[in-house]
Formats: C-alpha cells, structure tokens, sequence
C-alpha cells in the first residue's frame, strides 16, 4: 500500500484546544465556539476568512448546520466527517487535501462530543445489523485479550505484564498532571493502578480511557502562506489512513498482537516523508491508547520498538516524558478521556505547542522536529487507523 502524501504542501497557523472534562455547563455549541475562537485568534483572522469547515463528530450533530449555525457562518461549505474514533483526524486530513488541491485557501478542521450528554461510554451510536457472527462484547473485553495474547506469543507472565500495563497508565497520568487541560491531572500512585477494581480480564480502571467532552480545532493554509499568519507554523509531512478488511475476528490466523491497519498505516506515513528510524527521527508521539496493552502494542506496531520488545522499554522507561521517544507527552486518552470526534485534534494540539515551545513544564527538549499523531476506531482485527506526521520545519 502507498499514497503519494503532500508532504509539506500545507501548514497548520492556528489552533485551538478546549479543556476536555464533564462539561454540564457547556453545549456542543459552546465548545465548538470555544475551539474556533481560540484557533483564529492564534492565526489572527477571523471566521469569515475561512473559506471552507470540515467538522468531525461521531453523535453531537448531523451535517454542517451544526457547526455553521453557533458559528454563525455564512454560506459556506461545511462538511460533517465521522470514521469513528478517528473522527477528529478524518476532518484534518480532508482540510489538508482541500487546501493542497488548490480548492481553498484557508480551511478549518475541528471536531466535537458531548459524551457526557449522550449516556454513552463509548461510541455514540448502535451497530448496524449484522449476520450474527460477530461476538457481541464492550470495547473493554475486546481489547482486554490483548494482554493474554501478547503473554503467551512473547513469554511474558500475566504478572510482569500487568506492571507494564499499570507503568503505562502511571506515565499517562504523571504527564496529564502537567497539562491544565486534562480531565484529570492528578499523578496516580502505581499501587492504585494496580489494585483498581477490574472491568474487563486484566483490565481495571484504570487501565481504560475516561468519558468526556471537548473540541479541538486547527487552521490549514498552504505552506507558502504560512508565514504570513505566524512565525511559527507547523508544516504537514505526511497523512494516511486505513480501513481495514475487518476479517480478524474471523480468521484463525489473527493473534490479537497486532493492529494490522496501525502497520499500513504507520508505513504509509513514514514512506511519505521518509522516515526510516520513527523512535530516532520523532521528537514525540500521540498514540491512541484507549487501554494500556494498546499502547504497549502500538509500540511494535508503529516500529518504535521491536516484536516482543515493546514490554522492556516501557519498563525502561524510553517512552516517558524525558526518555528517547516520550509517547503521549499531554496525558493521552487516560488523562483526557476520548470525545471522539475531537481526540485527534487534540493530539495534533500538543504537537503544535510542543514543536513550537510552548508546552510548559512537559516541554520536550531533545531537538527533534518531528512529530505523530495515530488513531484508532473499532476494535483488535477489525480497525480503521489514521497517521499523521507533522513538523516545524519545510524541506524546500
């Protein structure tokens, strides 16, 4: 699989980011409103010079009427995206496209969720109908057989692995205490994590994402334009996404190790804009973890470490906020919850402020220029994934 990619065709000037949290107080219209000002503002333009929205929500509104209407937008095109829990990103890669096809000039990318209205914890939405052959359990159960799974193939035992799993949270949750716009910013003793009430196998809870509500949104021009908007744009080196043949939960053949769409995906992205060593070459990474042995799969998966590797860096601490690769250096899913259709723009946030310096006290300093942002919607066998890689500076 390959796709030509538009490597640095288009920059990011502006963006914007809601506290993610139960926000009771707020409606989709409110975050949405809260987002876009936030992003113009740090462009300095104004809505009306936005010539095209893409709006990414799985179940908070239905068509562009719900973005044009609180942002009061005047007969322009909106398009309303959903690729399930990469929705946010779905919006950004069409934002991009546009702007890099010459279509637009300027585009705004910015998903949404209220999950805390909805009564849901997970998706929004029903599954279709189907043949029956598919096993009806919660996400939790699905991605809990991970960790069994990855004992048995790597020879792991079950009690070294649920340390992994817990130093993942603990990580997650220490660098969410540095970010004032996580749902959750306390650090989490280990001992807590441990010892969490389970939910799912070896999953407890503390090793699942939370429920929330935020809005995050970026501002797209092509990359020639960029510096006319800030002096420090953030240039797009690579977008790619997958939908998979979702044969996995059918295929004896499948051994729940691996997300086989994050593989293409990841190879795509690092084949647009010639990455040959991403734990070398990024200077950090958000990645979707949803529950931690995703994380600690997706380290193999995206080729930050080798098969059967992944357990002792974490354990040695490569993916920790001053380690070689910091993975999910605001927090991630676990110290944010996942408001689906703005999770992947609020990765792309933090790679905003940390290429541009300004992520505070979880700054990253190792120099690098680079920088992901990976999602994943469905479940082990059964994906669609997104890679975006962005950096702050242009080849020319």
């Amino acid at each position: 699989m390959g796709s030509n990619g538009i490597c640095d065709r288009v920059a990011i000037v502006g963006m914007g980011c809601t506290p993610f949290g139960e926000h009771w107080d707020k409606s989709v219209d409110d975050l949405l409103i809260d987002a876009a000002n936030e992003a113009v503002a740090s462009a300095g333009i104004a809505i009306g010079d936005i010539d095209a929205f893409w709006l990414g929500t799985m179940g908070s509104g239905v068509s562009g009427l719900t973005l044009s209407r609180p942002l009061k937008i005047d007969y322009k095109p909106v398009s309303r995206n959903e690729n399930m829990c990469a929705t946010g990103s779905e919006s950004f890669r069409n934002a991009c496209y546009a702007v890099a096809s010459g279509a637009y000039d300027i585009a705004m990318a910015i998903g949404v969720e209220k999950l805390k209205d909805s009564g849901f914890s997970g998706l929004v939405s029903s599954a279709p109908p189907a043949d029956g052959t598919a096993a009806a359990i919660s996400a939790p159960a699905s991605f809990s057989l991970l960790a069994p799974a990855y004992s048995e193939k790597y020879d792991v035992d079950m009690v070294t692995l649920k340390q992994v799993m817990t130093r993942i949270a603990w990580k997650n949750h220490k660098n969410g205490a540095l970010n004032p716009r996580a749902q959750f910013k306390k650090e989490v003793p280990m001992e807590t994590i441990a010892n969490s009430p389970l939910i799912a196998g070896p999953l407890g809870i503390f090793d699942c994402s939370g429920v929330s509500d935020g809005s995050a949104a970026a501002i797209i021009v092509r990359a020639e334009d960029a510096y006319k908007y800030t002096d420090k744009p953030i240039f797009v080196k690579a977008l790619s996404f997958v939908a998979g043949p979702s044969r996995g939960p059918l295929d004896p053949g499948y051994d729940y190790t691996t997300f086989d769409e994050c593989v293409a995906v990841a190879k795509d992205a690092y084949q647009q804009c010639g990455i040959t060593d991403p734990r070398n070459q990024l200077a950090m990474a958000e990645v979707h973890d949803c529950f931690t042995p995703t994380e600690l799969v997706l380290m193999e998966d995206l080729g930050f470490s080798e098969r059967g590797e992944g357990w002792k860096d974490v354990q040695a601490g490569t993916f920790d906020l001053q380690g070689q690769l910091p993975v999910n250096p605001d927090g991630g899913l676990k110290s944010f919850g996942h408001p689906i259709g703005a999770s992947g723009l609020r990765m792309l946030y933090e790679c905003w402020l940390q290429l541009r310096g300004e992520a505070g006290p979880r700054q990253i300093t190792n120099g690098k220029k680079l920088a992901m942002t990976h999602n994943l919607g469905g479940s082990p066998g059964n994906c669609v994934s997104f890679v975006s890689i962005v950096g702050s500076e242009r080849e020319v």
